[in-house]
């Protein structure tokens, strides 16, 4: 079932806290996606999605909402920096990059999909060959030679009672398997020996994939726990379950028709450079407005439009306006939102009510090495409090400076917590947080917070 603008909204109120409006933006464009996918093919042609401008400080959520939109649908997704590329005729990476890489992440969405669904199969193959490894440790790897001319080595003829002997004990290993009794025992495995990618005019390329069947596998014999190759031989025996044709088919129609773009910085690129050889802001622009506005991008795995991706453009514009922005590329973002900046509140929020907050993964982390920690309603309000103070003081970074915070709060903590010692319950408070947070850089005495 498709979600409701107002299910988006309240998913995305898990993760960011604050900016109702840009919430609200991007619930609705995702909405009419759904809406246009069911209507007629002539009237669906004509519908183009409505690109959204953020204009916002840094560390507000712009990047967040994007993100956690994209994983809400399970759609492709990418994010760029508008400042990372050069207008066309200069060194640097070109815009239609961009396109590559989220055709890219379309692929991997969609392999990972069709591996979960051969996943069962794989294991089962894999664990065979775990199981004639173990039974036949001295066989020796195929030569290329005779894989390339299909020839199969010959197996040896066993006695009759040799073969119950062996399907005997092979039976006895696949039940071992099942129970895990041999996860540590060493074997020696056959690998394929994939080419590494190069990078050619800012794509990857794969020499193998190039090269396609022609040539036979190149294998390399590695030494490695039983735990540890069956990881390995499942992936590889899901890579020939596995049909690519049809994966890189779905991957470039889920590029197509549910990717977003979401392209940063974009205010950087506004206006024109100055006199000299620094490259034209504008020329950037100029680059970009073609793929957002609708063209058609050569990929490694084909032709890919960009007609109904949804392009996502932010930017903090403090120096630059968006009307710095060439018209026709404002024109191509007509829903306009503003974010604003974060609130004492809004930081005590961020770190009591999101399900992600600081205070619950450090929890976690540190629950690994035995302490435990305990945060106050005073321990929060003094986080807010000096998050607002610096950010006042300092450089404004949004809620990026909570995490500053995190690690010079608790960097007595982590870093004498581990190896054998026993369970320690530690309370954080507002006196904690403004001691440990103090210019001064006095040392304090943790036994008075220690339970």
């Amino acid at each position: 079932m498709e979600l409701t603008p107002k299910q988006i909204v309240r998913e995305l109120d898990r993760y960011i806290i604050g900016q109702d409006e840009a919430k609200r933006a991007v619930a609705v464009a995702l909405r009419n996606r759904y809406r246009r996918a069911q209507l007629p093919q002539e009237i669906r042609d004509e519908i183009v999605p409505k690109n959204i401008l953020m204009v916002g400080p840094t560390g507000v959520g712009k990047t967040e909402i994007a993100r956690r939109l994209a994983r809400l649908v399970d759609a492709p997704f990418v994010k760029v920096e508008a400042t990372k590329f050069t207008e066309v005729g200069y060194v640097g990476r070109d815009v239609e990059s961009i396109i590559r890489d989220l055709v890219e992440a379309s692929v991997r969405l969609c392999k990972e999909k069709a591996s979960q669904k051969v996943k069962a199969r794989a294991t089962v193959l894999a664990e065979e060959r775990i199981v004639d490894i173990i039974l036949h440790p001295n066989r020796k790897p195929a030569n290329p030679i005779d894989v390339l001319l299909g020839n199969k080595p010959k197996e040896p003829v066993l006695p009759e009672g040799e073969k119950q002997r062996v399907a005997q004990r092979a039976q006895e290993l696949r039940g071992q398997l099942m129970r895990g009794e041999l996860e540590e025992l060493e074997i020696e495995v056959e690998m394929e020996d994939a080419p590494k990618d190069v990078e050619i005019n800012g794509a990857s390329v794969n020499i193998g994939s190039v090269m396609g069947d022609m040539l036979p596998k190149k294998t390399k014999m590695r030494r490695m726990k039983v735990a540890d190759a069956r990881r390995v031989l499942v992936a590889e025996e899901e890579g020939k379950l596995i049909d690519m044709d049809a994966v890189t088919e779905e991957a470039i129609r889920r590029a197509e028709q549910d990717g977003i773009v979401f392209i940063d910085e974009i205010d950087k690129v506004a206006g024109r450079a100055a006199h000299g050889p620094d490259i034209s802001r504008e020329g950037v622009q100029r680059d970009i407005l073609p793929i957002v506005e609708g063209s058609t991008v050569n990929t490694k795995y084909g032709v890919v439009r960009t007609d109904y991706m949804l392009f996502i453009a932010a930017g903090a514009f403090h120096v630059a306006k968006v009307t710095d922005l060439i018209p026709e590329l404002q024109g191509r973002f007509p829903v306009r939102v503003n974010l604003k900046p974060l609130t004492r509140d809004d930081f005590k929020a961020i770190l009591s009510k999101t399900d992600n907050a600081l205070t619950r993964q450090y929890e976690a982390l540190l629950s690994v090495d035995h302490v435990h920690l305990h945060f106050e309603e005073s321990a929060l309000d003094a986080l807010a409090a000096a998050a607002q103070e610096a950010n006042e003081t300092r450089e404004d970074i949004g809620a990026r400076r909570l995490h500053t915070l995190f690690e010079q709060m608790l960097e007595d903590i982590s870093f004498n917590a581990g190896g054998d010692m026993p369970d320690v319950d530690v309370v954080i408070n507002g006196d904690y947080v403004r001691e440990h947070l103090g210019q001064d850089g006095r040392r304090t005495d943790m036994k008075r917070y220690i339970l």
